[in-house]
């Protein structure tokens, strides 16, 4: 698969196979035992309509607060998602300090 990969970019980028020193394919099992993330999700679960937008991960934790006072979530798992780098972050960040401006 890997090899198949570098030799589909290396028809756009001819120098692509050359700049590789190193590569690894894994795979969800692989992902899940060496990352701990269930079935190999790179996004913390799945992204399905019960599970998007203000419903990540779940309605109860959703805005990034949890049914527990102060207990707070951020990353992949949380809205926009893992594909937005920072973004769980610094709205978690920010949940967190409007909670605070509250007390």
């Amino acid at each position: 698969m890997a090899d198949n990969i570098v030799a589909t970019m290396a028809e756009f980028a001819p120098n692509f196979a050359d700049a590789i020193f190193a590569r690894q394919v894994l795979s969800p099992v692989d992902i899940e035992q060496r990352y701990g993330m269930p079935n190999g999700n790179i996004f913390h679960g799945e992204i399905t309509p019960d599970q998007l937008f203000s419903l990540r991960p779940a309605p109860e934790c959703a805005h990034y607060r949890t049914p527990i006072e102060g207990i707070y979530l951020c990353g992949s798992s949380t809205h926009p998602g893992g594909g937005v780098m920072g973004a769980p972050g610094h709205n978690a960040a920010k949940a967190v300090l409007s909670d605070w401006a509250k007390q």
